[in-house]
């Protein structure tokens, strides 16, 4: 009994500790969701990198191909959604996947609206993700035995963050699609400008010109009235181009655009058709309307010098050739055609003038065209030769030189005369190409004379587009080598006008070529403007005076006096003295007695070919020849 009573004890002390522990509180079914939730969402998590493989795996082989950018930018999206999504179904939050979301939907939609994936593609790619998701999620969820319920609400989350993400991206898709569509309207808007307006200036270039002389000339014949067209054509404009440089150059075109468009009234137009050539069309003339008033005020505009450069250290005057045609015509190709053969009689007429265009106009412009496209053959063709002018020693009416004189023997033509074609090839440029071919055959023809015992110089003329380049330097240094003839034995003769173009920069490259050894002449002096003080700033030796002077010196007092003072202003300076077109014997005598050095002149012999003057100087050294007063 005792024992039975000791256990009935134990029973009930063992009773009472149990009614005594305290009983864990049962969770919510909300609270057990959030579970299952968390447990689902940190596996799937866990499984990001298997979502992206398989993703890749079922894509890679369907749909688009795309760029190796574009796949990884498609990896990316894959990656930040899984982890997102997983987040999220973790319990972490809405907000975790709106940065995920916006940036995935931003990526989507530029690939597409760039073009870089269809937006099939874009959409197709979410899809294979999240079906690739919602499996591996099923798979987690089987080995968590996760409620039915929970995966449902899970599945609901993944498809909800995916419209989430189509919505945002067609957003973005749409912003895209109107930016690209603006920024291609501004292009199409500026290549439709490029293609009508000059990229330099930006006035209307020749497409758009014609179209306005089109526009112009059916306004006109509604209203009975006129159109005139302007042409205008810089004059030496490619003098400064290669002077000063091209960025010069594009910087004075500018400059001129804004001076023309200041004078050019609204209803009419300015364009630029290239090069340094403008036009301005006049509309709207009646009978009592002159467009050479339009002309003349243009050709205002352009008198004052313009200053260029940052701080305005370059000053540069350029004067402007026009034409100037007026009326119907019957396109507006004709018109401007028209217009730029009066530029072109503009120019003849001696530059910085307007020109009105008259029938007849156009033959002398085909034949002017003809004989400049024949002077670019006769250098290759070997067309041109040269003649030799001998010069004599006044005091002791010796020969002591020869000056090289170019002629053109054109194979219809005949030979053509220097004037004919000399202002022509400076017009075109080809004065300088020419101009190193008379210094190379001059310095060959002097240096065979001295090795045959003649010892006479050789004088060359240089133009004034070679003397803008340092060219002519070695131009006279590589004639002079390879002829072999002595450098004091050439005297390079500049005209006075050419002389003054450009003071500082002939007086350094005059300086350069007397370095060499060889002699400075200033030709047709007396024609310019030099004063003293310039003569004194180059190193001159000889003054040539102008035939002009000497011409007629016995029936004119004043001539006389003038040629003393001349030779008088050589010698001040230590300057030798020639006196050009001698012809007649009281001229010499003249000559000799205001004790003017030298002289040449058709009175002494007219040009000569090399082997007339060959023969002329073999006849001299013979005794054969005299000359009137020796």
């Amino acid at each position: 009994m005792p024992v039975k009573h000791e256990h009935k004890q134990r029973r009930g002390g063992a009773s009472r500790r149990r009614a005594q522990r305290p009983t864990a509180p049962s969770r919510t079914p909300q609270e057990r969701r959030a579970e299952h939730m968390r447990r689902l969402g940190e596996a799937v998590l866990a499984r990001a990198e298997e979502v992206r493989a398989e993703t890749i795996a079922r894509t890679q082989d369907s749909g688009e191909k795309v760029e190796p950018p574009v796949q990884q930018s498609f990896e990316r999206i894959c990656t930040n959604s899984t982890v997102a999504v997983s987040r999220w179904i973790a319990g972490h939050g809405l907000e975790v996947t709106h940065d995920s979301a916006r940036e995935t939907s931003r990526i989507f939609g530029e690939l597409a609206a760039r073009r870089a994936a269809s937006l099939q593609e874009v959409t197709r790619r979410m899809f294979w993700w999240r079906n690739v998701f919602a499996e591996v999620m099923s798979d987690a969820a089987a080995t968590l035995r996760t409620p039915q319920g929970v995966l449902r609400e899970a599945r609901e989350m993944l498809q909800l963050s995916v419209e989430f993400s189509l919505l945002r991206m067609c957003q973005c898709f749409e912003k895209e699609r109107r930016a690209t569509d603006e920024q291609l309207s501004r292009r199409e808007a500026e290549l439709a400008f490029m293609a009508t307006h000059d990229p330099l200036t930006n006035l209307p270039n020749r497409t758009l010109i014609v179209d306005r002389i089109d526009q112009m000339s059916a306004r006109s014949a509604r209203e009975g009235t006129s159109v005139a067209a302007l042409f205008i054509d810089l004059d030496n404009f490619k003098t400064i181009n290669d002077t000063l440089g091209h960025g010069t150059g594009d910087e004075l075109l500018k400059a001129v655009a804004t001076r023309l468009h200041g004078v050019v009234r609204e209803v009419d137009a300015l364009g630029r058709l290239g090069g340094d050539e403008f036009v301005v069309l006049v509309g709207d003339l009646s009978a009592d309307t002159d467009p050479t008033l339009v002309a003349e005020r243009l050709l205002d505009a352009l008198k004052p010098p313009f200053k260029l450069g940052e701080g305005g250290e370059t000053t540069i005057t350029i004067g402007a050739s026009i034409g100037v045609a007026v009326g119907d015509r019957a396109s507006a190709g004709t018109l401007l055609r028209d217009a730029d053969i009066a530029m072109y009689r503009a120019k003849w007429d001696g530059r910085n003038r307007y020109a009105l265009y008259e029938s007849g106009m156009q033959d002398a412009v085909q034949e002017r065209m003809e004989l400049e496209r024949d002077l670019r053959e006769a250098l290759e063709q070997e067309q041109f030769f040269l003649a030799y002018q001998p010069t004599l020693d006044l005091a002791q009416m010796r020969p002591t030189g020869v000056e090289a004189l170019i002629r053109w023997r054109h194979p219809e033509r005949g030979v053509v005369q220097p004037g004919s074609f000399i202002p022509l090839l400076e017009e075109t440029g080809l004065i300088v190409e020419v101009g190193r071919w008379v210094l190379a055959e001059s310095c060959r023809q002097g240096a065979e004379w001295l090795r045959d015992g003649h010892g006479i110089a050789m004088a060359v003329n240089v133009s004034g587009r070679q003397l803008d380049s340092d060219e002519l330097i070695e131009d006279i240094r590589g004639a002079l080598d390879r002829s072999g003839l002595p450098a004091e034995a050439l005297t390079i003769e500049i005209t006075e006008t050419t002389l003054m173009r450009d003071v500082e920069q002939t007086a350094r490259r005059l300086q350069a070529i007397k370095e060499l050894g060889v002699r400075i002449a200033i030709d047709d002096f007396g024609t310019g403007y030099s004063s003293l003080a310039h003569l004194q700033r180059f190193p001159v030796d000889a003054l040539k005076i102008d035939r002009s002077f000497v011409s007629g010196l016995s029936e004119n007092s004043e001539g006389e006096t003038l040629i003393q003072t001349l030779v008088q202003l050589g010698k001040a300076l230590s300057i030798e003295t020639f006196a050009e077109g001698i012809e007649q014997q009281t001229e010499l005598s003249l000559l000799r007695r205001q004790d003017c050095d030298h002289g040449q002149g058709f009175l002494f012999a007219k040009p000569l070919s090399a082997a007339e003057a060959d023969a002329f100087l073999r006849d001299w050294s013979a005794g054969r020849t005299s000359f009137p007063g020796a």
